[in-house]
């Protein structure tokens, strides 16, 4: 029924990419062929040392750490990004996710993952949004490579908006932000930290802290849809 329903959607109102606005071809969805091939990847899973483990190098342990795509503000990933957060698309999430976990999954990078963590948004946010947008990234990257998601964080407080912030008051604001959730232990665990961008890193390094500080044999790596340069 759900096939035939989208079948009928689609023969009145064709799906078109969200990026160049042509039509569809069958098995894609929210962004063409050519313009996923077109996003520019980072690269960064492919060596160590590399910028977004620079990034995070001395604050927490850490195994390793990838931004799948270059992130700059209007973008073709900053349009797809605002689509997924603030226009109602949370499954580009979902296909984002899938698109950069079979690239990952190819090189190796996942091979000790044994779960994806997403980054929690706090419940108020959520409710009114409807979904974290960290949640569908994570499922599109479980679907490419099988690996499970567990929602093992949460934020213990509300944050003022990141944006307009330096890096000394990002750092600030996201202290003492997470926490794990109850029942959950991680010691032992390859763990990969899904966010969806990494600009100054303060937000993933602070769920990062809280993890490493409540579980010392964790192995932790870290995973952002888009990275900053």
């Amino acid at each position: 029924m759900n096939r035939w329903w989208n079948d009928i959607l689609n023969l009145f109102f064709p799906a078109q990419c969200h990026l160049c606005g042509n039509l569809l071809s069958p098995g894609e969805r929210f962004i063409c062929l050519p313009c996923t091939e077109a996003l520019p990847r980072t690269g960064y899973h492919r060596s160590h040392r590399n910028p977004m483990e620079e990034r995070f190098a001395g604050q927490f342990p850490f195994v390793r750490a990838t931004g799948h795509f270059f992130y700059t503000r209007g973008s073709s990933l900053s349009q797809l990004i605002q689509d997924m957060k603030y226009r109602n698309f949370p499954s580009i999430g979902d296909k984002m996710g899938e698109i950069a976990g079979r690239e990952l999954f190819s090189t190796g990078f996942l091979n000790e993952i044994d779960l994806l963590v997403p980054l929690p948004m706090h419940f108020m946010k959520k409710a009114r949004r409807g979904y974290n947008q960290t949640d569908h990234i994570a499922s599109g990257l479980s679907k490419a490579t099988g690996i499970p998601v567990l929602d093992a964080m949460k934020m213990t407080r509300r944050r003022k908006t990141q944006t307009s912030l330096s890096r000394s008051e990002r750092m600030i604001n996201a202290h003492d932000l997470f926490t794990h959730r109850k029942g959950i232990d991680l010691n032992g665990k390859g763990v990969l930290l899904v966010d969806d961008i990494c600009t100054t890193g303060a937000t993933m390094a602070a769920a990062a802290e809280a993890l490493t500080a409540s579980f010392p044999d964790i192995r932790l790596s870290l995973f952002a849809l888009g990275v900053t340069f």
